[in-house]
């Protein structure tokens, strides 16, 4: 078993700065957690707390978090013993989360170690509530597959165009209010159109590197893309409540933006 790094326990109490909640749905991901936790961990803005929850893991998932736990105050555990999906446990973990600001990474990605200093600094730089950033794309060998880098500036109407707010790297800070996640596919992205539309607009780190890594794994349900485009089309009609006309011209940017937001890397990591 995958044992957790020994870590100064420290409440998030007695660490300066916003208290960051970073929500971490866990199912069966042991291959990949120890280094999810780490990066959470390695944050140079240490204010933190991860709020993780085993969504009925069959594998160590729960017992690697465990261990975590007891070496990091700032490591929060909860464990829901039937599987009941991603969107579950994201609302569980926001139920239980503390910050002022919250967080997403799910248990395969994971971040640079200044991504919520510098998020944070860009919010306080123009005063919105909301901060996304550039990331990279990676495949289950390592091999980088693409950049994707975000307007520098976002508001509703863009957000229809494309999801351009990464889940792994939205952040946003909690007077807004928090949205539960819904149980239908692209969840993540119904959840970011409406802290938007909220916040009125939505602003970029300021930052000329990717502050987080996304594994795109075969097995993953982003990687079927006929499936996507119905989870979109879901969307438009059902959530947003777009007539077929202006979901249709919708459709159309969101298949552009699909090839053109993401673009070979520059440089590898």
């Amino acid at each position: 078993m995958t044992t957790a790094a020994t870590t100064t326990a420290v409440p998030t109490s007695a660490l300066g700065g916003d208290l960051v909640s970073v929500v971490m749905p866990v199912y069966n991901a042991a291959a990949w957690l120890p280094r999810a936790v780490e990066s959470v961990l390695a944050q140079s803005h240490r204010n933190l707390e991860l709020v993780a929850v085993d969504d009925g893991s069959h594998d160590e998932s729960l017992a690697i978090l465990q261990g975590f736990a007891q070496a990091d105050a700032r490591v929060r555990v909860q464990r829901q013993p039937v599987n009941g999906g991603v969107a579950a446990a994201r609302n569980a973990a926001l139920t239980a989360a503390r910050g002022d600001y919250i967080a997403f990474l799910d248990a395969d990605d994971w971040w640079h170690p200044a991504k919520l200093e510098r998020q944070l600094a860009s919010l306080r730089a123009s005063g919105e509530r909301i901060s996304y950033a550039a990331y990279w794309r990676v495949a289950e060998d390592g091999r980088v597959l693409s950049r994707v880098d975000p307007p520098a500036r976002l508001g509703h109407r863009d957000m229809l165009a494309s999801n351009f707010i990464g889940n792994l790297t939205g952040l946003y800070a909690r007077e807004l209010g928090d949205v539960p996640f819904r149980r239908i596919g692209h969840e993540d992205y119904a959840f970011w159109l409406e802290q938007v539309r909220r916040a009125g607009s939505a602003v970029r780190a300021d930052s000329d590197e990717p502050l987080a890594w996304y594994l795109v794994r075969e097995s993953s349900l982003s990687a079927n893309k006929l499936r996507a485009a119905r989870w979109q089309w879901t969307i438009y009609r059902q959530v947003e409540n777009l007539g077929v006309i202006r979901a249709s011209l919708c459709m159309l940017r969101y298949v552009w933006h699909a090839f053109a937001k993401r673009r070979r890397p520059r440089r590898s990591t």
